[in-house]
């Protein structure tokens, strides 16, 4: 690590950073590859154009951090509370990543991608998620309440349950199979 606590370009397997000393202040252009961030204090750290390769953060605390083109691809992210991160170019990808648990709460993530994901019980409330990916994620027990969904994509996403009375789905995309998942608040039966 340089003094100025910034890791520029490297490529980082198998830390265990939940049982070393606290993280750099800054990464740039780092890979993380099967990493430990498991309840890990992250907060006040900047990761910009990192990649995260199959790592574990779970319970990790996040406020104050910054993920500027953060992309996370078969991670275990459960728990994790993203309202309190940095919101200044706020962006990730996740591909095959199990986000259990984790809350977006009021975050502005237009066209954010979830490519084939567990997002059981994740909550989006307030969240705007304008054109967002949800292709071949599963969405059971995931919260949405006065949420943008304007043009998102669902029609390969599982298990939603989104009530058109209570969010914003102007433009939304959905398939024959999934569309029960649009009249679940309606108190009506679809056989």
């Amino acid at each position: 690590m340089s003094e100025t606590g910034l890791i520029e370009g490297e490529t980082l397997r198998n830390v265990q950073f939940s049982v070393q000393n606290a993280p750099a202040r800054e990464y740039e252009n780092c890979v993380f590859e099967q990493c430990n961030f498991t309840n890990t204090d992250l907060s006040g750290i900047a990761f910009i154009d990192c990649s995260f390769e199959e790592c574990n953060f779970s319970l990790a605390k996040l406020y104050d951090t910054s993920f500027q083109e953060a992309n996370f691809t078969k991670c275990k992210l459960t728990g994790l509370d993203f309202s309190v991160c940095k919101k200044f170019l706020l962006s990730f990808k996740f591909t095959g990543c199990q986000l259990n648990l984790a809350s977006f709460y009021q975050l502005k993530l237009r066209g954010q991608k979830f490519i084939s994901c567990d997002l059981t019980e994740v909550d989006f409330s307030e969240t705007d998620l304008q054109k967002a990916d949800f292709s071949d994620s599963n969405l059971n027990g995931a919260i949405f309440d006065n949420t943008i969904v304007e043009s998102a994509d669902f029609r390969m996403a599982h298990y939603f349950a989104l009530d058109p009375q209570r969010n914003y789905i102007s433009s939304a995309k959905f398939s024959q199979d999934n569309l029960v998942g649009l009249v679940v608040g309606l108190d009506i039966q679809v056989e």
